[in-house]
């Protein structure tokens, strides 16, 4: 699983790159923002039901409540600006991505289970990190756009080390 989950993110890290070499709009960058939310509350929301350790339970619902909200700014955003999302192969490659990930998770349990959801978190964070800082910030044309990412990305920081202070806990029981 953890293959799978490292795979995952190293797709979506090439998809955004691929894109970078060309012009993503705010309207594939609307999409790829809500997309890449709705995946990590997806599994979260997983993880939230199946994790056997209270602090990776405990992590799940704070990621689905985070991005929750991070989706909630951006839709009433786009809403404001007039800016229908467009789907693009980012946001399509992290749709499937997402979608690999829940069904590599739903054949586990117990610490395997626990252990394979904090890995994807710590690959999948560092992803979108990566993508915030080398693609979406420099192709936002909207300034209230590149604003909202520039006030998430400390929240995705935060995830990334507190997913890596997770690892490394699982790792040593």
């Amino acid at each position: 699983m953890k293959t799978s989950s490292i795979v995952s993110a190293v797709l979506f890290c090439v998809s955004v790159a691929g894109m970078s070499a060309q012009a993503v709009s705010d309207a594939q960058i609307a999409s790829i923002v809500v997309t890449a939310n709705q995946v990590d509350i997806d599994a979260g929301q997983l993880a939230a039901v199946n994790a056997t350790n209270p602090e990776v339970r405990k992590f799940a619902q704070q990621m689905v409540a985070d991005h929750t909200g991070v989706n909630k700014q951006a839709t009433t955003l786009v809403t404001k600006l007039n800016v229908t999302p467009s789907d693009n192969p980012t946001s399509q490659n992290l749709k499937a991505g997402g979608e690999k990930n829940i069904t590599a998770l739903k054949a586990l349990s117990g610490s395997a289970f626990d252990k394979a959801y904090v890995d994807h978190e710590v690959a999948y964070h560092q992803a979108v990190i990566d993508a915030i800082d080398k693609t979406l910030l420099p192709s936002a044309q909207n300034a209230e756009l590149k604003a909202l990412l520039v006030k998430v990305r400390p929240a995705f920081l935060a995830h990334l080390a507190h997913a890596k202070m997770l690892q490394t806990s699982l790792a040593k029981s």
